[in-house]
């Protein structure tokens, strides 16, 4: 059954609430066929789990799809994207965020009838408007906080990856049950499942991947190994304290927070910790997380990245070629030849 957990802090007592495999009914998928649009790594991931928990899957791709024989060879029948939509019930995009409203314009959408489910992994084109989905269907989202191989890898396992859950638009009446379903039927509820909103979620989503998980960090490690290179130490053992590590550290702090990872290092590296994680990550850090997460908010870097897009990613680009020629992606891969356990 369902558990409230209470978060308390200097500011609020907040109670939050998650579902488990009791509170949710998979028997509301059964008669109903799931489209899943897309077969990469969470595309894969969903329509393997459902198929295993006795949902009709079917998968829709473009002609021409080097997914199109994996998912074969999975015992999953395919179709284009127009066949797999007007054939379902239940349509799951999982495209990358910026295919997701051409696919849908031209091949979706048509095929879109009162009573049909549409539902998305994240909430990024639903909450900036570039896919407004007609009235009569329900608009749902069920996004598991991992990457699509430890969906599957977990749930073969007996196991489940937390996931979100939320409900966009209530047409049927019965939405969020049957989102709750979906997240039952790929193995959510096994570790518990948070109801969210498409706004939160998407604009949490986009701020820790800029902010802290993808953009902050990368940036921390680059800067950390440019500063020891640079002061003449051995770019390789730069490498091991500066990116190697890093996640040997977050291991810890995924299995029991800040304090069990303080707990587990030297208490030199907790003296450390302490006195000089704040002369990097300080006040005016914040006011740039600030700004960044305001930019989340009011639509500029969704603006941004769709001009990207639609100008074929000239920034991107060339900052991937930039960044590949960093010394630390040479020294790394020199060194991760050699690790055996790597192989």
């Amino acid at each position: 059954m369902s558990k409230i957990i209470t978060i308390k802090s200097k500011e609020a007592q907040l109670m939050t609430q998650l579902f488990y495999d009791a509170d949710a009914d998979l028997s509301l998928l059964n008669n109903k066929t799931i489209a899943i649009i897309g077969y990469g790594s969470q595309g894969h991931a969903h329509a393997l789990n459902l198929k295993d928990s006795g949902m009709d899957v079917i998968v829709g791709l473009y002609k021409g799809s080097k997914s199109e024989s994996k998912a074969i060879s999975d015992g999953l029948k395919v179709f284009s994207v127009s066949e797999a939509c007007e054939k379902a019930d239940w349509i799951m995009i999982l495209l990358p965020d910026e295919f997701q409203k051409d696919v849908y314009l031209k091949e979706i959408e048509p095929n879109l009838k009162e009573g049909k489910i549409l539902s998305f992994a994240h909430g990024f084109n639903i909450r900036f408007g570039l896919i407004k989905p007609p009235s009569f269907v329900d608009v749902v989202m069920i996004a598991p906080k991992g990457p699509g191989h430890t969906v599957r890898w977990e749930y073969q396992n007996g196991q489940g990856v937390p996931a979100l859950f939320a409900v966009e638009q209530d047409s049927s009446g019965n939405a969020r049950s049957l989102a709750m379903a979906y997240a039952k039927g790929i193995g959510g509820t096994r570790a518990g499942i948070l109801e969210t909103n498409f706004k939160e979620e998407t604009e949490t989503d986009l701020f820790g991947e800029q902010a802290v998980l993808c953009g902050g960090l990368s940036e921390l490690v680059k800067s950390g190994f440019e500063t020891l290179v640079e002061a003449g130490y051995q770019p390789e053992l730069a490498y091991f304290e500066c990116l190697h590590e890093v996640k040997l550290i977050v291991d810890l702090m995924v299995k029991g927070g800040l304090s069990q990872m303080r707990d587990s290092i030297s208490n030199t590296a907790e003296y450390g910790d302490y006195v000089s994680g704040k002369r990097l990550i300080n006040s005016d850090t914040k006011k740039e997380m600030q700004k960044i997460l305001k930019d989340i908010q009011d639509g500029t870097f969704a603006n941004n990245f769709v001009e990207e897009c639609d100008k074929n990613k000239p920034l991107m680009t060339k900052l991937r070629e930039e960044n590949s020629k960093h010394e630390i992606e040479k020294v790394g891969k020199g060194l991760r030849s050699m690790f055996s356990w790597l192989k």
